[in-house]
């Protein structure tokens, strides 16, 4: 039965519900968004037609409230639901509950839904249906003995795979029979801990696998169709960080056999609207089937940009009863599109989600190129939500072409404020294995893990440190009284000014004078090096000068006494250093400080107790991991500034460990 979607709620927030919005705009469909606290200043909150504000922060009290989302339904007027991907996307209760209130839900039925949300039964039902899986055991008999004696029997290495879980959760590799034991139990542990269920699949593990995943849709008369696939093997965490359509590893054959083995996938679930047939490839070409994501994918762009389709509207067509109208026969990918997740979230420290504000976020428009963001200059990324802040999108007529454009938005974006991953994607798709497009999931692992924390390279440094210099002299003349007077005018022109500035634990000082017969030239000295210099335009945020006959530009955002610049390519966080140093801000020796704002969930010592170098602390949990504090040294615990259930700041003095004599 068709009908028709006049207004829709998206039951997500960020640059989901932005994407979201966009289609709808296109379509004539009036909006409706759904915000916690954190969120009300947001940017899609503003760009709905209306906003219903549904809780507290943390998501358990907002966005994953069934009845307060049907609420803002109800009291909008709104006759469809979007889930967008994430949160209550793939919860067949409330894809229920959406259909008993009479609403549309934009998605799957509850009922594949549900036949997907076990790896276990998902993997009978379509093997059943003559799709590839993993060689493997998936029996009821959870006995460790009888998990071991599977593992044996498939032959290492095997992975250990929490049959309910996701995101890298109860997953362990084992390579030798000694091990087994001791991680059986530990996956067993982690899949009751994170799902309430120690339910174990037991699966050969495919050496140097790559992530390949086909894109279905289904429409309500029962049609499947795919729309090609997507490369997401470059992965941390287990989570997706780039994402490109097509693979540069599948032939026309092989597109061919893994097409029409998601399609049989899919008519297996009897699926409908959006989803993902996820499989593992082989080097050898062999291809097995992972899971079946039911909801649309954080990396959807690119498929639309190899097929010319809006995914959201495809969504929306199908939950009113339309057919899709799209024919295998006569489609074919077209060009390359490769796609980047930008994480708040520090790359050499292990991945650390960040927090904090934005305090620049700026990216010219580009031919090719499409972002898909969640927030702008101004906004803060908090702790309770993923740390995704946006999508970049490069696409074009092959995958040279998308690759070049990629890159040259990543250079150019400046976002500043906060640590982000943005100069770990550059050093990734940089990569001669990536150019080369030889990929699998551990290719961070082989290729970049000792190059995350690499020193800045020494010309960028030194550019930077001159363009702050001049911004800082401009700024200083244009806030005087007579413009025309070089900041820091002295009767003897011959001394120069001097300004020092931190960059990590290094302090460089840059001194300069202004050459007073000739107007806006400079001479300046870095350590044992001179330049001349001379600015050639200035704004509150940009600067373009001249070092020695080169011209160029960079961005400057200043906060108190930092100074973020970008410049070349290359973020280089600056921070003044003061001629008095303030004592009172040091931080006492034996600290252990808070690496971001959360919420205290664990403290396992007193004071007074005997630790030892590395042993944890306290556990925090923040934006939906844990993070251990540790003692940086054998010692006593001399003071202990927090408790379980406090919530901290970022660089907050928690605990202080008084070193062994």
């Amino acid at each position: 039965m068709m009908t028709t979607i006049h207004k829709l709620l998206v039951a997500n927030r960020g640059e989901i519900a932005r994407r979201i919005f966009r289609t709808c705009r296109a379509l004539g469909v009036e909006t409706v968004a759904v915000f916690s606290d954190a969120d009300a200043d947001m940017p899609f909150v503003h760009e709905a037609d209306e906003a219903v504000r549904i809780g507290p922060a943390p998501s358990a009290e907002s966005y994953l409230k069934t009845e307060a989302i049907l609420d803002a339904a109800k009291r909008t007027g709104a006759d469809a639901i979007h889930p967008g991907y994430g949160f209550l996307s793939e919860n067949a209760g409330f894809a229920r509950a959406v259909a008993e209130a009479g609403l549309i839900f934009v998605g799957p039925t509850p009922e594949a839904i549900e036949s997907m949300g076990s790896k276990k039964e998902a993997k009978a039902l379509v093997a059943a249906a003559g799709v590839p899986v993993v060689p493997g055991y998936d029996g009821s008999d959870q006995d460790p003995k009888v998990l071991a004696a599977k593992a044996i029997e498939v032959g290492f290495p095997v992975l250990l795979k929490a049959s309910a879980g996701g995101g890298g959760k109860g997953m362990k590799r084992v390579d030798r029979e000694e091990e087994l034991e001791d991680a059986i139990a530990s996956a067993k542990r982690e899949g009751e801990n994170a799902f309430g269920d120690g339910t174990l699949l037991v699966e050969k593990y495919v050496e140097k696998p790559r992530h390949v995943e086909i894109q279905i849709f289904g429409d309500a008369e029962g049609k499947v169709v795919h729309l090609f696939e997507r490369e997401c093997s470059i992965q941390r965490r287990h989570q997706k960080i780039l994402e490109e359509a097509p693979s540069p590893a599948l032939d026309e054959s092989l597109r061919q056999q893994m097409g029409d083995a998601a399609i049989k996938a899919g008519e297996a679930i009897g699926y409908r609207n959006a989803g993902t047939v996820e499989f593992i490839l082989g080097q050898d070409g062999s291809f097995y089937f992972l899971e079946v994501n039911t909801r649309l994918q954080v990396e959807h762009p690119v498929t639309e940009a190899i097929t010319g389709l809006d995914l959201v509207a495809l969504q929306l067509r199908v939950a009113e009863g339309k057919p899709l109208g799209l024919d295998m026969a006569t489609m074919a990918p077209k060009g390359a599109a490769i796609e980047a997740r930008l994480y708040a979230e520090d790359p050499a420290g292990d991945f650390l989600p960040q927090s904090g504000p934005v305090l620049d976020w700026h990216l010219p428009p580009m031919e090719g190129v499409r972002v898909d963001g969640g927030v702008e200059t101004g906004n803060e990324v908090g702790i309770h939500y993923d740390p995704m802040m946006a999508k970049i999108i490069a696409e074009g007529a092959d995958r040279g072409e998308a690759l070049r454009r990629l890159r040259r938005a990543l250079r150019a974006l400046s976002v500043q404020g906060l640590t982000t991953n943005r100069r770990f994607l550059l050093q990734v798709i940089d990569h001669p294995a990536f150019v080369a497009g030889d990929l699998h999931t551990h290719f961070i692992d082989e290729h970049l893990s000792g190059d995350l924390g690499a020193a800045l390279d020494e010309g960028a440094v030194t550019k930077a440190l001159i363009a702050a210099a001049l911004h800082g002299h401009e700024g200083r003349r244009e806030s005087a009284v007579l413009r025309s007077v070089p900041s820091g005018f002295r009767n003897n022109p011959h001394t120069p000014q001097r300004i020092r500035y931190r960059l990590g634990e290094a302090v460089h000082e840059v001194s300069y004078r202004h050459r007073f017969r000739t107007p806006g030239h400079f001479e300046l000295t870095i350590g044992e090096a001179t330049f001349q210099a001379s600015v050639l335009g200035h704004e509150e945020r940009s600067i373009a000068f001249e070092i020695d006959g080169h011209r160029m530009a960079a961005r400057i955002v200043a906060a108190g006494a930092k100074r973020f610049v970008q410049i070349d390519g290359v973020a280089v966080p600056l921070a003044i250093v003061p001629r008095f140093p303030d004592l009172s801000a040091e931080v006492p020796a034996g600290a252990c400080i808070a690496p971001m704002p959360g919420k205290v969930v664990e403290v396992r010592v007193a004071e007074g107790d005997t630790v030892t170098e590395g042993q944890v602390l306290l556990v925090m949990e923040a934006m939906k991991m844990e993070h251990k504090v540790v003692a940086p040294e054998a010692g006593t615990v001399s003071a202990l500034h927090a408790a379980a259930g406090d919530q901290v700041e970022a660089d907050a003095v928690l605990a202080i460990v008084d070193a062994e004599a």
